[in-house]
């Protein structure tokens, strides 16, 4: 596939790595400058050196690199530690329809998304210091299958026989009658908390509105070093907050 002028790429090597927007600037890095025209026309995989003579590896970047790189971050977000459990846990198809109620900075909805090959998030946000940042980072995501409503759902959810519903506000557990009313029988509920007293009033309304397959997760990962001698990294983010699931039944 050839690169095209305002292609995003990831340009990597073994101890550096750049997300850039193919233009007919300059880019100016750690060990040196690259005319970021010369991309035109290339192949992914190839090679391109900076002034200074270090080489880097032209790639497509992936939604991680995105995240890490260049979508701009507001609200806590949902990490993807943390994302990926909800497609592990929940199995959803490539052709699903999600819901996820409080876009924040979109991560999730654009984690998610990028799974859905052939199915479509509907990501609601009601606070406009969000809306603006949001609509941004899903732009320079790329996908196509996202969409953002700005909307108060206190009310209710518009869509119905929804695989999966996600929510990342204050208060869910107002939140979740609604959702039981817009999943399609067997499909999930997903509710990130940052305190156990959110989980618990959570759980309670969950078990009142009889869902099925009930359970919450902590996630905790610890990533370890292995330059000179091994043992866990001193410093990480481990815990981030906890993800209750629930199925509806009928």
């Amino acid at each position: 596939m050839k690169i095209k002028l305002n292609d995003k790429v990831l340009l990597l090597s073994k101890d550096e790595s750049y997300v850039v927007s193919v233009s007919k600037k300059i880019f100016n890095g750690r060990s040196g400058m690259i005319n970021l025209s010369r991309l035109i026309g290339k192949n992914y995989g190839s090679k391109i050196k900076t002034h200074l003579g270090k080489e880097f590896v032209i790639v497509k970047p992936s939604v991680l690199d995105l995240f890490e790189k260049c979508l701009t971050r507001t609200a806590q977000v949902i990490l993807p530690k943390d994302a990926s459990l909800i497609l592990g846990y929940t199995g959803i198809s490539s052709d699903s329809l999600v819901v996820d109620i409080g876009t924040g900075s979109a991560y999730l909805a654009i984690f998610l998304a990028n799974y859905l090959s052939k199915g479509k998030v509907i990501t609601y946000e009601k606070d406009k210091r969000f809306i603006k940042i949001a609509g941004e980072n899903i732009k320079l995501s790329g996908l196509k299958n996202i969409q953002m409503k700005q909307k108060d759902v206190s009310g209710g959810i518009s869509e119905r026989n929804v695989d999966l519903i996600t929510l990342d506000l204050q208060h869910p557990e107002k939140l979740i009658k609604h959702a039981y009313k817009s999943l399609k029988t067997g499909g999930w509920l997903v509710v990130y908390s940052p305190t156990i007293e959110e989980v618990i009033k959570v759980t309670k309304e969950i078990r009142k509105r009889g869902f099925s397959e009930v359970k919450t997760i902590e996630n905790i990962v610890r990533e370890w070093q292995t330059e000179r001698t091994t043992r866990p990294k001193s410093m990480g983010l481990m815990h981030t907050g906890w993800l209750t699931f629930a199925r509806k039944l009928e």
